[in-house]
């Protein structure tokens, strides 16, 4: 029995290396083509795959523990975005009336979001400080995109 759980062990340890080794290829993939990508509609587009790999793998460097790696990897997500967000304001699109790229990025946003505060929570606060800082960023990012999309509704109240 003690050599089967060796093997299971190392098994579970070899797949747990080869899927962290995918991911990052993945990441550098994407990332790859988002750099490669002359539109900025196309760069925004790839935006929920790209931040859906990076949130995995901060997920990932969270729960090991690795602090400094997972939010070195927000940080150039928020990068990202804000590039992303910098090559739409620049085609000087009416988001209202042709939303695409707006929607994608502000529909990875809010994903983003959602999952940055799902780990947030579950940090001391010292470890929070630095993911609240690039969270106040990527939601300041986020409300202005929805007030592009949505120029004629009531702007939402500023969150705390």
């Amino acid at each position: 029995m003690p050599g089967i759980t060796s093997i299971s062990a190392l098994a579970l340890t070899t797949a747990l290396l080869a899927g962290a080794v995918l991911a990052q290829d993945r990441i550098a993939d994407l990332r790859a083509r988002l750099a490669r990508e002359p539109s900025p509609v196309s760069k925004a587009k790839l935006m929920p795959e790209l931040g859906d790999a990076e949130f995995a793998e901060i997920d990932t460097k969270v729960t090991q523990g690795h602090m400094p790696e997972a939010i070195a990897i927000l940080r150039i997500y928020r990068d990202e975005v804000d590039s992303c967000n910098k090559g739409l304001d620049a085609t000087g699109v009416d988001a209202e009336k042709h939303p695409g790229g707006f929607k994608q990025l502000q529909i990875s946003l809010r994903e983003s979001l959602r999952r940055l505060d799902a780990v947030i929570v579950n940090m001391t606060s010292d470890e929070q400080a630095p993911f609240l800082d690039v969270r106040k960023d990527l939601s300041d990012v986020n409300r202005r995109l929805i007030q592009r999309l949505f120029p004629h509704e009531l702007p939402a109240k500023p969150e705390h």
